[in-house]
């Protein structure tokens, strides 16, 4: 019954990445409820829904190489971010961990419900042209504090690399979602090498998870053209911050 909690768990993750992002939200606490230590419930979360948005890269091939400019320039700071991120956790202690995670959760809360909002407003104005070449050099460091904290943890990670590349003077959406996925995907694969490296992940569970996270993604990309990101985004805000209060009350 285990193994099929985690995969229905993980399924329902997977399907809120491809549409609106906060997979992270319910991965964690369920691999905490069945039992596995802090550190490695949320480095196995990481690695339960990593392929899934591997995937999604694949839509958005076209996107990622006509904005290839700007990847190249995140690229790095994406990539020293996670790591450092990943070495950040695998050097903390789980009950440690436990005492910043509703803190964690709260962050990603916030961000996620009041960042979608400043996200949707600039995508709103952002119109469907070719991106301009020009990389501020601020977004460099952005990037790579935002990569450090999604190594860590990476709750809302997502809406907080849309807002900069708007900002920025990114303009075309989809190429937006583009970088801010590969980016994603970078980020969280350079720190799974570190926590499978340092025997962080916790395989029997996060296998199965794999595999409903996959399919929910898969399967997802359908719910996303049948049903408004905004019905969903407001699913993941209540269980945000159900799960926040939770962890704050425990």
């Amino acid at each position: 019954m285990t193994g099929l909690y985690l995969f229905v768990v993980a399924l329902f993750g997977g399907a809120l990445n491809s549409v609106a992002g906060g997979g992270s939200f319910i991965g964690v606490p369920a691999l905490l409820s069945v039992g596995v230590p802090a550190v490695a419930a949320n480095a196995t979360t990481t690695l339960a829904m990593w392929p899934g948005s591997l995937s999604s890269t694949i839509a958005y091939r076209e996107e990622i190489a006509r904005a290839r400019h700007w990847l190249m320039t995140l690229g790095a700071a994406s990539m020293a971010g996670g790591l450092v991120g990943g070495w950040l956790l695998i050097r903390t202690s789980d009950q440690r961990f436990l005492q910043l995670l509703p803190w964690l959760m709260l962050a990603a809360a916030v961000t996620f419900t009041l960042g979608g909002r400043v996200a949707d407003r600039l995508l709103r104005k952002a119109k469907p042209e070719t991106t301009a070449r020009h990389v501020p050099a601020w977004i460099v460091l952005f990037q790579f504090v935002v990569a450090i904290y999604g190594g860590y943890f990476g709750g809302g990670m997502g809406i907080m690399m849309l807002a900069a590349f708007s900002i920025a003077g990114m303009t075309d959406i989809h190429e937006m979602n583009g970088i801010k996925t590969l980016a994603a995907v970078a980020i969280n694969g350079v720190a799974l090498v570190e926590f499978v490296a340092n025997g962080a992940i916790a395989w029997a569970p996060g296998l199965v998870m794999v595999g409903g996270a996959i399919i929910g993604g898969y399967y997802g990309a359908f719910l996303a053209r049948r049903v408004s990101p905004h019905v969903v985004r407001a699913i993941v805000i209540v269980i945000a911050w159900t799960m926040t209060a939770y962890f704050f009350m425990r």
